[in-house]
């Protein structure tokens, strides 16, 4: 139990409190929103004793991809009849998302029960909003006793507090350019840091294919056997019209895979790692796992006609996927809504999706760290006819602008930021 209280002149939530209480006071009693580092979030969860899980823990980094390879790997493992729970961020529309168990979503009072515990634990600790949220999550796994537990990282690795816990395995999904200010501007220090995951004698799975020689050299140090996409494991398209794949490693052969709906490099990370850990899960399992895996906000489709979809591509990794699966829709005109965050690399996600756009809406975000329309403006790459961009003050009035515009063979590709999807879902 925990009492309203003050604390610094901020009132404290207690169990008959409501969730928005709660958030509200842990956004509120930190200095920072990030501030790296596992001394402070390592001694509260010891106190709390969820530094070690009964559970069998799967660590998740890399610079995109994360949360497709935490549900897909989330649905096998389901599917194969494992008690699963998965932490992930952030969320989109409910912060119950963060935290699953048995693919629900945390309710609010399990929650509150959570942070009552930390807030009672922590003592004169400080913890950020998102220590907070990574410590719930730890402590209603072991309340559950799930039999994996599926950390995904927040940012970077090495000093994200999802690296409290040792995991019996990695998947690292994908390497490039993002948060430079905390992680470092060049891959080969983005890969270090993200390396900061391994551990000594486990299995890395590796859905790069361009590995920076950090990852490799630290992955060397730790003695962690690394898995690499092209080498240990690879995998093709197969069938009439590539509506099946094929997965290969030197232990295990998968034919005629279905395609799911999320990244299919992300898919083939997943299934290296279960061919590894849980060699006997049937392929029939892993295939009725990925068939029925999804993702709110990866390529999500909210409308036929016209074609509405909505992806949280941020960064130029993911844009360059998002174009690529854009190139599908060739013949059709694709119209932009886009809204992103101040700090992203704003001109090289333009450029990369550029190709593909017949018309641009930009928008600002109702957000500090929002980039305002007119900055996305300028941003756009010079071969862009300024005609066809239309700026908005904010993603109703895009949308209304949009539909007067477009015609139902159109397609319409929402993406920017999770801040810009959750938007367009709540018009």
């Amino acid at each position: 139990m925990c009492d309203m209280s003050s604390n610094n002149e901020v009132q404290i939530p207690g169990l008959q409190s409501n969730l928005d209480q709660w958030l509200t006071y842990l956004l509120a009693i930190h200095p920072s929103e990030i501030d790296m580092g596992l001394t402070r979030v390592a001694e509260v969860a010891k106190r709390l004793d969820v530094l070690s899980l009964a559970s069998k823990v799967i660590t998740v980094a890399g610079t995109n991809g994360k949360g497709t390879s935490c549900a897909m790997l989330e649905s096998i493992l389901r599917k194969a009849g494992f008690s699963v729970g998965v932490y992930s961020s952030p969320h989109l529309l409910r912060y119950n998302e963060r935290v699953r168990i048995n693919q629900q979503d945390a309710s609010d009072a399990s929650l509150i029960e959570a942070f009552c515990a930390i807030e009672a634990a922590r003592a004169d600790i400080s913890l950020t909003f998102f220590e907070y949220a990574t410590l719930a999550g730890l402590y209603l796994f072991k309340a559950a006793k799930v039999d994996v537990a599926i950390l995904e990282v927040g940012l970077g690795g090495r000093l994200d507090a999802t690296n409290i816990i040792d995991s019996n395995a990695v998947i690292l999904t994908s390497i490039d350019l993002d948060h430079q200010e905390y992680l470092g501007d060049t891959r080969e220090l983005v890969g270090r840091e993200k390396a900061g995951v391994f551990r000594q004698h486990c299995v890395a799975v590796v859905g790069e294919p361009d590995l920076p020689q950090s990852v490799k050299d630290y992955a060397e140090y730790m003695h962690t056997d690394l898995y690499r996409v092209g080498y240990e494991f690879d995998y093709f398209l197969s069938g009439a019209d590539s509506t099946t794949w094929c997965f290969s490693s030197s232990k295990q052969t998968f034919n005629d895979l279905p395609v799911p709906r999320l990244p299919l490099a992300n898919a083939a990370s997943v299934v290296a790692l279960v061919s590894q850990v849980w060699p006997n899960i049937s392929q029939q399992c892993i295939a009725d796992g990925l068939l029925n895996a999804q993702l709110a906000g990866r390529l999500e489709q909210v409308s036929e006609q016209p074609l509405v979809l909505l992806d949280v591509a941020h960064n130029p990794h993911a844009a360059r996927y998002l174009a690529k699966q854009l190139q599908a829709y060739q013949g059709r005109r694709i119209v932009a809504l886009c809204g992103m965050l101040k700090d992203k690399d704003i001109k090289a996600v333009l450029a990369e999706l550029a190709p593909q756009i017949s018309q641009w809406n930009l928008v600002g975000l109702d957000n500090p760290r929002g980039a305002s329309s007119n900055l996305l403006y300028q941003a756009l790459p010079d071969d862009v006819s300024r005609s066809h961009a239309v700026e908005y003050l904010d993603i109703a009035s895009a949308w209304h602008g949009i539909q007067s515009t477009i015609s139902k063979d159109d397609v319409v590709i929402v993406f920017g930021s999770f801040y810009t999807v959750a938007g367009f879902k709540l018009i």
